[in-house]
């Protein structure tokens, strides 16, 4: 999560290939390679998403941690993520270390403030991203464990038809 003086986020806007019209906002993040740790894997994935290369140190965290399902039009991910914050100043993001799936999906980058993350008409994963940056103001001393959650475009056990009589 990149965060500026507290009252804007980075967000990027994601889609499903798919199913088109799909989209949603996401912050910066992606998954290990081996043998990476979490937070060499933040500290990559900002340098690939944003541009932006950073001292592992510099991140705050790791302040949560979750398992998370992500069910999409061709295949099902079940992944442990691990969420960190940095806070800096807004930048222009620079693309060019997107990996060619990300230039496919990520459509769009914002600075959104905080108090309009409510009201945008596409849904925000993760879904308490404003409760989890308030945990970026006052880092936890371990990260929280959220449990397993499901942010899906096609959910992974779709709930079961009613017949109408």
């Amino acid at each position: 999560m990149l965060i500026t003086d507290g009252t804007r986020v980075l967000l990027l806007a994601d889609t499903d290939p798919g199913i088109p019209g799909s989209r949603w906002w996401t912050t910066p993040g992606g998954g290990l390679e081996p043998p990476e740790t979490p937070r060499q894997a933040a500290v990559r994935e900002l340098a690939e998403e944003t541009g932006q290369h950073v001292a592992p140190d510099a991140l705050a965290g790791p302040l949560a941690v979750r398992e998370v399902v992500h069910g999409y039009s061709d295949q099902i991910l079940v992944q442990r993520e691990t969420f960190f914050a940095w806070r800096t100043s807004t930048f222009d993001v620079d693309e060019s270390g997107r990996t060619d799936d990300e230039r496919l999906t990520l459509t769009a980058t914002a600075w959104i403030r905080l108090d309009a993350l409510a009201g945008l008409p596409d849904p925000v994963w993760p879904d308490n991203l404003a409760w989890m940056l308030a945990l970026a103001a006052n880092p936890p001393e371990g990260p929280v464990d959220l449990g397993r959650v499901e942010e899906s475009t096609v959910p992974e056990q779709p709930q079961p038809s009613r017949m109408m009589r």
